[in-house]
């Protein structure tokens, strides 16, 4: 009895030390070696160092003068009722979709709302056929990613914004087009992080009383 209960013991033992600590450390230290910027969250930082966000992680960005993420599902605590939740979007704690089905009538409710608003924005828009995650949620409601086409739309907002024709904006947007992961999964995508990043350093917002830029007048 105690031969065998030596036995399980060392059996334990030798399996936490092996899956709970020596696997772990191995796979980290490789991380750190092979792919140090993805191990440690893929981080972005500002010219003082500061961290900005992630790259892998979408997040909410304010004013015409900025690329867009796709809508933002998640939720958070209710500060009036603990025990509510409210929505949200772009919660990193709360990663979540609506789980709405195409039958759901509050997800058809907001899609036309969203819809509306949209076109009440952007006149040009009506009746255009749009890409799906320019009014759709992510599963996780933080994609950091978004499709080229819905890259593109958003071009004219952001070029006269920052008073830049918008072939430049365009061109830029080319620039950071991803491939399908090993030309089979996925689809193209633009990551917008990366995407305001590149536009910030390229074309900075003009200042205050500047006017804007027509479309296509020289630089």
């Amino acid at each position: 009895m105690i031969a065998m209960l030596v036995t399980a013991l060392r059996a334990a033992l030798a399996t936490c030390l092996l899956c709970g600590l020596l696997y772990p450390l191995a796979v980290c230290g490789l991380a750190q070696i092979l792919v140090p910027d993805q191990a440690n969250g893929s981080l972005d930082r500002d010219a003082d160092g500061t961290i900005i966000g992630s790259s892998l992680i979408g997040q909410r960005w304010d004013g015409p003068e900025w690329f867009h993420g796709r809508p933002s599902a998640t939720t958070g605590v209710d500060p009036s009722d603990a025990t509510k939740t409210v929505p949200a979007p772009y919660n990193a704690a709360s990663s979540t979709g609506s789980n709405l089905g195409p039958t759901s009538q509050a997800l058809k409710d907001r899609l036309v709302a969203d819809r509306e608003a949209l076109e009440l924005a952007r006149p040009e828009l009506a009746g255009k056929l749009l890409p799906a995650d320019m009014l759709t949620a992510s599963a996780s409601g933080l994609d950091p990613d978004i499709s080229p086409a819905n890259a593109f739309l958003q071009a004219p907002v952001v070029a006269r914004a920052r008073g830049v024709p918008t072939d430049r904006i365009d061109d830029l947007i080319r620039s950071r087009v991803t491939d399908r992961s090993l030309d089979v999964f996925g689809e193209k995508r633009v990551n917008v992080m990366a995407l305001n990043l590149a536009l910030r350093r390229t074309y900075p917002p003009p200042a205050p009383g500047t006017p804007p830029q027509r479309q296509g007048a020289p630089q």
